[in-house]
């Protein structure tokens, strides 16, 4: 947790993508920390699917205590943010930049001083494009950027939510996320079995 460690508690405004992404990092910010998640993912398609998630997540929240709520997406926010970009990996950094920005702004209008994301916690996002772009977006608005390598917790984050019978989805969540999660599953099918 970049800039945090030995400091004060400080008010921590969580983005969150879904309820299990939120297990780990949660757990590992309000050590120390007040905690606020934000639900704030313009890119979440069909309309079903976004409002899955959030109420996965709401519901963990209430039932945990977790103070959180949302910033819903506005109709073509993402398709602007993301148009025009040429790959996979330029429309994913254009995506955060997108998300981690209104989270940075309601941070910086709420009183927090740090920002972070659960974001990190999935092997199939991009650390490093998150970790500049959470940086810029805070700059940008005046609070800290919190950025934190999660990866290593993923394993515990998807026992726990099994564990749990929390909604687990099985694309990141724009619509081109579908066919790319889909591709991703047919080519391990392929594969065949993996020996240990």
């Amino acid at each position: 947790m970049d800039g945090m460690e030995g400091r004060k508690p400080v008010r921590v405004l969580l983005h969150a993508c879904c309820g299990p992404c939120l297990l780990e990092p949660f757990d590992a910010f309000r050590s120390g920390h007040e905690v606020t998640v934000c639900f704030a993912n313009p890119n979440i398609r069909p309309i079903e699917e976004y409002i899955r998630r959030r109420d996965a997540l709401t519901r963990h929240a209430r039932e945990a205590g977790i103070v959180a709520f949302e910033v819903p997406w506005v109709e073509g926010e993402w398709e602007t943010a993301v148009a025009g970009a040429s790959n996979r990996s330029d429309r994913c950094r254009r995506c955060y930049a997108l998300r981690l920005g209104i989270v940075a702004r309601e941070a910086a209008s709420g009183g927090y001083d740090a920002v972070a994301t659960t974001l990190s916690v999935s092997p199939f996002q991009d650390p490093v494009a998150i970790e500049d772009e959470g940086a810029a977006a805070c700059e940008r608005a005046g609070v800290l950027w919190a950025g934190a390598d999660f990866r290593e917790r993923y394993g515990e984050a998807v026992r726990r939510s099994r564990e749990m019978g929390m909604y687990r989805q099985n694309y990141c969540g724009c619509l081109p996320s579908v066919d790319e999660a889909r591709q991703a599953r047919e080519a391990r099918r392929a594969e065949g079995p993996r020996c240990p």
